[in-house]
């Protein structure tokens, strides 16, 4: 098997999300190899080579990009800087993932795609709770019609950043809407597309966004930084099968932040949820560890344990946030080894900006709005 070797972009050597989940998920996969890593500064950039096991540390991501020992690049940056360092990626024919969101706007991200599609790689986006044994198996219990015909969701996640009005210094960016890394976005994005996911496409909304918290102070500094990005989302939906859908999303939890989808079928109802424990990542989709419950007839609820064959990665890799990352990278490999395509794309991507996008609209006018269903792959 080829040893497919990835140039990382954003491995801060001491806190972000490539440390956290891409590093340690890719040094766990035998398909892999992290040849690369770039930052912004030399220093950092050595020092992360150093760490991760690295042969070759770069500032200018096109060097990192086109160097002949990476035929993968990694983008883990903030979203403001994805489209610049796909295209880099791109510019050198090599494959791409990039973190969620794809870009900063949905123009941007249709660009994206297109410009992916001509350079003929492979490229994945970051939608990694699809890849959570959990959500793999209550998509076949759901698709095996186990609680019958689903008639309604009803979604809650919330997370506790911003609780009590404090922010981390690493989560402060977030705070202003033009960065594109809200609850929103975020959160909203990987908690929608596994509502899709689980349950069929959102063919019309109607949406809410509210900013409750207009500052925050950084917790490291004290320093006060104004808010702009939503930090309520409220919206309701219908489904391509005809079911209802209602969602609500938020940040500043106090207590008891999670993420729970509730199915409604017409023999019972199933339940994906992650307790985070006012953890930040714990409590989302797409980085905690959900549980499976369901309860048909007039039972009461039962937790389902997950098969083991949901799990293609080896079972030393964390559950807390690397499982997911592994998961897809795990695919992702495959994909690329056998030329096939069954990860998703960028493509994927544009299809959830488009949601988004309905729903700020359906916010802005106070109207129900249409989504463009997604085109076959």
């Amino acid at each position: 098997m080829k040893t497919i070797k990835v140039g990382v972009i954003g491995a801060n050597p001491e806190r972000g999300w490539a440390r956290t989940a891409h590093v340690p998920a890719l040094r766990a996969l035998p398909q892999y190899e992290i040849s690369a890593v770039g930052t912004t500064r030399e220093e950092s950039a050595r020092e992360a080579a150093r760490l991760f096991g690295a042969s070759h540390a770069f500032t200018a991501p096109r060097e990192l990009a086109a160097h002949p020992d990476v035929d993968m690049v990694a983008v883990t940056v903030k979203v403001p800087h994805h489209a610049e360092l796909i295209r880099a990626a791109l510019d050198a024919g090599k494959h791409v993932l990039s973190e969620w969101p794809l870009a900063l706007t949905t123009a941007e991200a249709e660009s994206l795609a297109k410009e992916t599609d001509r350079a003929g790689v492979h490229h994945a986006i970051g939608l990694q709770a699809r890849q959570s044994p959990a959500i793999a198996y209550a998509r076949e219990l759901l698709a095996d019609g186990y609680i019958g015909q689903v008639t309604s969701v009803n979604v809650y996640a919330a997370r506790p950043k911003g609780a009590g009005g404090r922010i981390s210094a690493e989560h402060a960016y977030t705070a202003d809407r033009a960065n594109g890394a809200g609850v929103f976005e975020v959160a909203g994005g990987h908690t929608l597309d596994i509502l899709e996911h689980l349950a069929g496409e959102i063919t019309e909304v109607a949406g809410q966004l509210s900013l409750w918290h207009s500052r925050y102070t950084v917790a490291e500094t004290g320093q006060t930084v104004e808010a702009t990005s939503p930090d309520h989302v409220l919206l309701n939906a219908v489904l391509a099968t005809g079911a209802v859908a209602s969602v609500h999303l938020h940040d500043a939890k106090v207590t008891n932040s999670r993420t729970r989808l509730e199915f409604a079928g017409t023999e019972g109802d199933l339940v994906v949820s992650t307790d985070g424990t006012d953890h930040l990542q714990a409590s989302q989709i797409q980085i905690g560890t959900p549980r499976v419950l369901a309860a048909r007839g007039h039972g009461s609820w039962q937790e389902l344990p997950v098969p083991a064959r949901h799990r293609v990665v080896d079972a030393a890799i964390p559950d807390l946030a690397v499982l997911n990352v592994a998961q897809l990278y795990a695919r992702l490999a495959e994909d690329i080894i056998e030329d096939r395509r069954t990860v998703p794309g960028f493509d994927h991507a544009v299809r959830l900006h488009r949601l988004l996008d309905a729903i700020r609209l359906s916010a802005d006018t106070g109207t129900r709005q249409p989504v463009t269903p997604s085109q076959p792959r």
